[in-house]
């Protein structure tokens, strides 16, 4: 009789390849096996996001709420290679045209104009202006590229998270139909590329868990490290985070905290995985590979980020670029950090201290409930308006009859639903340990809690943007339990997939009625009012 292979005595190979796959089972569940077609769906999501997000972008045919600031520093970046001090009417001469003679006179090291966030952003914007213009399209281009591609990766990070194509396809659709995210994408300011730095570095560590796991897995199936487990090194996708991360500070210094939070991140993540595998020293073994940390996320987000200042080194015309020769420090580069840290020194205490009133400003706790979007344009008309679908008399109307607006709101149905999700996400966590619950929920403390105990300054809702991709995910975890598992009943699945759907048709609605007042659309006055849902307070007007 011929022995089959299940009879044969298993050999060491073979015991340790078991081990290894039973290990890599327990540390991290596989992904889809689906190929092209998760590359697929998520480029349609996102190729019909930019759709949105390109359409009519020169419009308005102005410069809109902190444009103001921001395409000129780019423009000044561009040409002079620091932002210098425009004159009192370089809104008006962009509009007209004029690409010269924006700037006040420079003499000597006098040129250089105050400002208070780093040039990363200013950088991207600028290559929009460098590539179409110093036009309402030019400086909006690299936001809505951006902005776009947010989509692409809220995809892929949602599928990694989940573990489901289908689920990440949600993700990016839910991004590509929330209204912060659109208005945002499609004016010239820095919190789109703010939000997507942050995004693209909490993707590098879900690789990085993935990886990493694999290797652990590998590893501690051959008995490496002993008790505390195996030395992982550098890891490539930390280094990544870490490069993510200083772009981000680069733009706005917000992101700073999302720093302190990944970096805990890894190291709960790095226990748990060790714990998962067995290795009884499982926290000495974590902390050991945390020893990595300081370097990638630490040193290489600060030398990312001062890097993102080469313009203000490389030229001597920058604010406080000569601070340390004025008093007396003229060691080469040495002259250079220590003029730019004065600078951060005054620029850290002037956004401390702001708290000049501004008719938007709201309150981090009232974010999540919308009760005070941002107008960043409006227009009202009294006579005929070009291209708008109803007539008004060559003489006028009586009183405002058509409205142009664009409104920084976010897609209620999302804002409102992520704290439904929130809160159950915070259950799941506090109740099940469930590290996905626990990611998302860090990803929205990080970008949110550091401006409660600021009351006093001044804020303004879009600043949530940065941490919106978590409160989507957010949803989307709730999504995939409403959806159930692949293997439960078809009733079951039904069900499920009824309930998403709906929301998703909700979603679309709510994204569909808003866009006239998300993207400048001329509209007659009272439908404009019939979009003000909130009106206690100021409220949404």
């Amino acid at each position: 009789m011929t022995a089959t292979e299940a009879d044969l005595p298993a050999t060491p190979a073979t015991g340790r390849s078991s081990r290894v796959a039973a290990l890599r089972a327990r540390l991290a569940s596989p992904m889809p096996d689906d190929g092209p077609w998760s590359w697929l769906g998520a480029l349609l999501v996102t190729a019909f996001g930019a759709f949105l997000r390109f359409n009519r972008l020169q419009v308005p045919r102005a410069i809109v709420f902190d444009e103001t600031y921001y395409i000129k520093d780019a423009w000044s970046i561009l040409h002079h290679g620091v932002e210098w001090i425009p004159v009192h009417n370089a809104d008006t001469l962009i509009l007209q045209g004029h690409t010269t003679g924006l700037w006040q006179a420079c003499s000597g090291t006098s040129c250089g104009e105050y400002v208070v966030q780093p040039e990363a952003g200013k950088l991207l914007i600028a290559v929009g202006e460098w590539l179409f213009g110093l036009n309402s399209f030019g400086w909006r281009f690299s936001a809505a590229v951006f902005g776009s591609l947010a989509i692409l990766l809220v995809c892929r990070i949602g599928r990694r998270l989940t573990r489901s194509t289908l689920l990440g396809c949600i993700a990016g659709l839910l991004m590509a139909l929330d209204g912060l995210e659109f208005v945002l994408s499609r004016t010239g300011i820095l919190d789109i590329f703010l939000m997507f730095f942050v995004l693209a570095a909490f993707g590098a560590m879900l690789i990085d868990r993935d990886q990493s796991r694999a290797r652990l897995a590998e590893r501690a199936a051959r008995g490496e490290g002993g008790e505390r487990g195996p030395r992982l090194g550098l890891r490539k996708w930390q280094a990544a985070c870490g490069i993510l991360l200083g772009l981000a500070v680069g733009t706005k210094w917000d992101a700073a905290w999302y720093i302190v939070g990944f970096a805990a991140l890894f190291i709960a993540w790095e226990i748990g995985g060790r714990r998962a595998a067995g290795l009884p020293s499982y926290v000495r073994g974590a902390l050991r590979e945390a020893v990595w940390l300081p370097l990638t996320l630490l040193v290489i987000p600060l030398a990312v980020y001062i890097a993102t200042w080469s313009g203000w080194f490389a030229t001597s015309t920058g604010y406080d670029r000569n601070y340390a020769q004025l008093h007396g420090v003229t060691t080469p580069v040495i002259s250079a950090l220590y003029s730019l840290w004065e600078y951060h020194v005054q620029a850290i205490s002037f956004g401390l201290g702001l708290h000049a009133p501004h008719a938007y400003q709201s309150q981090p706790w009232d974010w999540l409930l919308i009760t005070r979007p941002v107008a960043f344009f409006y227009e009202s008309y009294s006579g005929p308006v070009a291209g708008a679908s109803h007539t008004c008399p060559a003489s006028g109307c009586t009183g405002p009859t058509w409205s142009q607006e664009v409104l920084a709101l976010g897609t209620p149905a999302i804002w409102w639903g992520s704290i439904l999700a929130l809160v159950f996400c915070l259950g799941w966590w506090l109740l099940h340990r469930d590290w996905r619950a626990g990611a998302v929920l860090l990803g929205v403390l990080a970008g949110w809690a550091p401006w409660f105990p600021l009351v006093s300054r001044t804020k303004f809702y879009y600043y949530a943007l940065e941490f919106e991709p978590f409160l989507i995910l957010s949803i989307v975890l709730c999504l995939g339990l409403i959806l159930g598992p692949a293997s439960a009943s078809v009733v079951r699945r039904s069900v499920g997939a009824g309930i998403v759907g709906a929301y998703l048709l909700c979603v679309l609605l709510m994204f569909w009625y808003f866009y006239p007042i998300l993207a400048a659309k001329v509209i007659p006055y009272p439908d404009w009012l019939s979009h003000m849902w909130y009106r206690v307070g100021k409220g949404w007007i």
